[in-house]
């Protein structure tokens, strides 16, 4: 039983260290890619991009260096009755860097 329980154990923190880490490559695009389609793709899915210029280089010509997630935040909606609002999650802000 104790053989068990040790395998057990250990198959189920693999299993949420692979999914943990797995999680964030998700949430946000990676880096080396185009800088336009990168922030049009976050602005699409509801997210604020503040970009960070590390040239003179036009977006459309750019290469995404980072995106690194910043806060969440939230907007206020009315309820299903529609009488009262309520504050929900709205997206996440990224820091986006090109150049």
């Amino acid at each position: 039983m104790k053989k068990f329980t040790i395998v057990t154990a250990a198959a189920a923190g693999l299993s949420t260290a692979v999914l943990g880490l797995a999680a964030p490559a998700l949430a946000a695009p990676s880096g080396n890619g185009n800088a336009k389609a990168t922030i049009s793709q976050l602005e699409a899915d509801g997210h604020r991009v503040i970009v960070n210029r590390q040239g003179s280089t036009p977006l459309s010509e750019a290469d995404v260096v980072a995106v690194r997630p910043g806060p969440e935040f939230s907007k206020w909606v009315w309820d299903a009755q529609r009488d009262d609002r309520i504050l929900v999650p709205a997206g996440r802000t990224y820091f986006v860097d090109v150049a």
